[in-house]
């Protein structure tokens, strides 16, 4: 029996005259993704790309790869017959019989998109359920709530049987809306708002703040787990590390205690904009969200937005703790973010931050030191390196 999977497309569908170039991208994710596991074929009709692999025996480790292709609304595997509905009927009893024999109750759905069939929608779930029925006698028929749902799709050129329907990443192909640059640390937060915004279509980079001797190498190394493990999602991922700790020194220094964060915040935002234009980047990612900490009040996300010449991305900005850690779960990055290793953010943490600091207080204070030349330094001394994954 010929098997092949069937990515279908989610809000790509309403691209009208621009759906060929989502398409393409789309296209060149899959192949990306797909490529260790050996040889395949692509087809696009109807909104659905048509994948053949050359060896049956990887289909199941190509649906998990493809499962984190942004873009793509649902998966099948499917049986392809030929367009006649005694193929259907001749060959769909076998495929789905390991599905079917452990079920209780089914239904049959069918997609006609040829018009031209020469059976409509009803009477192919009325014929091929009739069927079912006899061959797996301990099924009964459940419209409403059935635990397995029997599709046949008729297309341009084959009837396609399916029962194993599941979920895409949804969202848009990577690389379909421009590049930004993620301010990546060690908390729960922001590799989650890396995902949300690589699902609308971004290519992400990552940018990291370090803090020697504050911080330590055992800190660094989690936070580029923690790309390690949003990259299936966003695809390989350019990471850069700046040495901040003569910044951080030179505020504690310099500038009143309680403003402390919110100065640091927006010197991050200044240095992170300088590489962002030199790669590229068209925004910035983080993952703030309104109240969570004193930094993120609505008062000190306006001083901080106030240094920023570009677009500042906050996909979590109106989400609880509570949704942002679910997510971070299903993408397998909380376990991962809870180890006890602090980043730079938590160095010199002021006892009392100022909560609602005046954008003008704030500009006095951090004016009172000319921040340029360490900027530029930390600038300077940035690294770079390629984060990849097979998957």
């Amino acid at each position: 029996m010929k098997e092949i999977i069937l990515a279908k497309y989610g809000e790509m569908a309403l691209k009208g005259l621009n759906k060929n170039g989502f398409e393409d991208i789309l296209l060149k994710n899959i192949r990306r993704r797909l490529k260790p596991l050996g040889s395949f074929t692509y087809a696009k009709a109807q909104s659905t790309i048509y994948i053949t692999p050359a060896e049956e025996d990887v289909l199941e480790d190509a649906m998990e790869r493809l499962g984190k292709v942004f873009g793509i609304a649902a998966l099948c595997r499917a049986l392809v017959c030929e367009k006649r509905f005694d193929s259907v009927a001749e060959r769909a009893p076998e495929y789905l019989e390991e599905v079917l024999s452990g079920a209780r109750t089914f239904k049959v759905e069918a997609k006609r998109s040829d018009k031209a069939f020469p059976m409509k929608s009803p009477e192919i779930c009325r014929e091929l359920g009739g069927i079912l029925l006899d061959k797996f006698p301990h099924l009964t028929v459940d419209v409403n709530h059935p635990e397995v749902i029997v599709t046949v799709e008729i297309r341009d050129t084959n009837a396609y049987v399916h029962a194993d329907r599941r979920p895409g990443a949804g969202g848009l192909p990577v690389g379909s809306s421009g590049r930004a640059l993620l301010l990546l640390s060690g908390g729960i937060d922001s590799p989650v708002a890396g995902y949300m915004m690589a699902k609308r279509g971004i290519c992400v980079s990552a940018i990291h703040f370090i803090s020697p001797p504050y911080t330590s190498e055992r800190a660094l190394l989690k936070v580029e787990t923690l790309a390690e493990k949003i990259v299936p999602y966003c695809g390989s991922m350019a990471f850069f590390c700046v040495p901040f700790t003569k910044i951080q020194e030179t505020i504690k220094d310099q500038c009143p205690e309680e403003l402390f964060t919110v100065i640091m915040r927006r010197l991050m935002m200044e240095v992170a904009q300088q590489i962002a234009d030199r790669e590229g980047c068209l925004a910035l990612i983080t993952g703030e969200s309104v109240g969570q900490v004193a930094s993120q009040t609505m008062q000190a996300l306006c001083a901080t937005d106030a240094v920023c010449r570009m677009p500042v991305f906050r996909p979590l900005i109106g989400m609880d703790k509570t949704e942002i850690i679910a997510i971070s779960r299903k993408i397998d990055t909380y376990d991962t973010s809870i180890e006890p290793y602090e980043d730079c953010c938590t160095v010199f943490t002021p006892r009392h931050p100022k909560v609602r600091p005046r954008l003008e207080d704030v500009e006095r204070a951090q004016g009172a030191f000319d921040f340029t030349e360490l900027v530029t330094e930390a600038v300077t001394n940035t690294t770079m390196k390629i984060i990849r994954t097979d998957f």
